[in-house]
Order: structure tokens, then sequence, then C-alpha cells
């Protein structure tokens, strides 16, 4: 008797707990002063803590210099660019969200969450523009914009999101070579390493369709970017630290995939569309064809 009171006990506070957690994640119908409050509290921190971080655990390996012009149109084969308009795209989304879950009209929220995509995104620019060994980038710039007005320009436009801009990751043999430039670990290559970056325009299939085709509303087709065989970012050295490198073709990759906007499914409770919203971000992996001018046309059975 003693084991029946305490489950269902344990089942009523499991069942109050996920109320709760459903409550919380539900975005509120009026504005609400403690989760937007709380929201600007949290972001400053975070901004903050960024911004110690990158100018004294990065750029301060570095001289600093009056501010200055750099340009760097011609690295990585423009996929750096493409990542700076993935990242201000997803910021101003994110943003966006929070604010629309703490009340805000989604007008509001979505100009707000622009906002901030570009101000931070100029501010990493601002203190490029400081650094002896970059300087403010106009190509990162206008990637910048770009990113923020795919975000702006389809709220205006749709009043939602129907194409996203996503990434993938890939692991490649390019960082073994040049490590201090690509990557000596995981997380680094992740941010480094452009030869294994995906960038991917996500379609969202249905939104572009009348209710009535009954088409599923979370499948989506992708175009993506990509490019391979750079050890440097202009051109590849021949040596690094007295070890001859292997010669690489430098070339772009073009994709075509299909790809998934998982929180866009129905039913789904709060909690779970809001997890979920990871999908907005990063592309489902799946099969994909490519096209470059070394091999041509080639299919990935599982492409990420």
């Amino acid at each position: 008797m003693q084991l029946k009171k305490y489950c269902l006990s344990l089942a009523l506070l499991s069942l109050c707990l996920s109320v709760s957690a459903q409550n919380f994640f539900k975005p509120s119908p009026t504005y609400n002063p403690g989760r937007v409050n709380g929201t600007i509290i949290v972001e400053s921190a975070i901004g903050a803590a960024v911004t110690f971080g990158l100018n004294y655990l990065w750029y301060k390996k570095f001289a600093h210099s009056k501010f200055h012009y750099f340009n760097d149109n011609n690295e990585w084969l423009n996929v750096d660019k493409v990542g700076h308009a993935t990242t201000a795209y997803n910021i101003a989304a994110i943003q966006s969200d929070l604010l629309y879950w703490g009340g805000v009209k989604r007008g509001t929220a979505a100009i707000i969450g622009t906002a901030t995509a570009l101000g931070f995104m100029s501010m990493i620019e601002i203190l490029d523009g400081h650094s002896e060994k970059w300087g403010f980038s106009k190509g990162d710039m206008l990637a910048n914009l770009a990113g923020c007005v795919l975000y702006e320009g389809q709220h205006l436009m749709w009043g939602e999101q129907r194409i996203s801009l996503k990434f993938s990751y890939h692991g490649t043999i390019f960082p073994s070579y040049h490590p201090a430039e690509l990557g000596s670990n995981l997380p680094q290559r992740m941010l480094k390493d452009y030869n294994g970056q995906s960038y991917w325009l996500s379609f969202n299939i249905g939104s572009f369709l009348p209710a009535r085709a009954n088409f599923p509303n979370w499948l989506n087709l992708s175009v993506g970017y990509g490019a391979e065989g750079m050890i440097g970012a202009v051109k590849n050295p021949t040596e690094i630290k007295g070890k001859a490198i292997p010669e690489f073709r430098r070339y772009r990759q073009f994709y075509l995939s299909f790809d998934t906007d998982l929180y866009r499914v129905d039913g789904l409770s709060p909690l779970a569309a809001t997890l979920l919203k990871i999908n907005r971000t990063v592309k489902t992996p799946g099969p994909a064809l490519e096209w470059n001018s070394e091999e041509g046309t080639k299919f990935h059975f599982f492409y990420y």
C-alpha cells in the first residue's frame, strides 16, 4: 500500500512538472516583463562574456592597431562569407523567438532580433578592425547584412521564415597538415576548418504551396555550398615547419539535398518544438547530389 502511494505521488509530481515545463516553453500571449527582462539580463551577461573572451583570449594574442580595413574577399573560396551570413541570420532568428516567447509582438521581435544580430556581428568586425593581424572586412560586413536582410525581409514579405540558412560539418584530412590554422581538436575544427563546413539555403516546400496541397509541412529542399583542398586562406603552403605539404587542388562544391524542419511537425508540445528548433540552424544529414569542377557530379548516400 505504501509503495502504491509512493508511485501515485511520483506520477502526480511528474505530471505537474511536465505541465509546468510545457507552460514555461509556451510563448506568452501578452507582454511578460519577467521573461523579457530575464532574457535581456542573460543575453547581456553572455554578450559581455563573449566580448571579454574574444578580446582577452583571442585578440590579445596579436598586436592592437589603429582601426583599419582589410580585404579578405579572396580567402577560403568565400566559405567564410557564407558562414557570416548564416550566423547573422540565426542570431536574428533566435533573438526574435526569445522575445516572442516573452510576449513581444512578432513584428517588433523580428526588428529587435535583426538589430541584435547586426550589432553583434558588427562588434566582431570592429574588434577585427583594431587587430594588426586582421582588419575590418567590408566583405564580412556585407555578408552579415545579407543574413539579416534574409531574416527581416521574409518577415516583412510573408510574416514567417520560409527559407533558412543552415550549417553542417564533417571531418576532413586537412587540419592534420596545419592544425594551427585549421584546428587541433573537434570544436576548433568545426569553427576553423572551412573544408568540412557546408552551408545550406533550406526551402520549406509546404510554405510555398496552398494549404489544400496537404504537403508535409516539415519537408525541405536545400541548396548547399562548400569547398575543399584548402590548407591556407588564399593559397596552400608547400611546407609548414619544414614538413612538406602534398599538393591539393582547391575547388568549390555545390549540393542539392532534402532537409527537414522538424519543429514544424503538427501536434508537438511547446517543449518539443523548442528543443527541435536546433533543426532550423543545423541541416538534417541525408542523401545529397554534389557538383564540383574536379569530379563533376556525384551522389552521396549520406552527407553531412
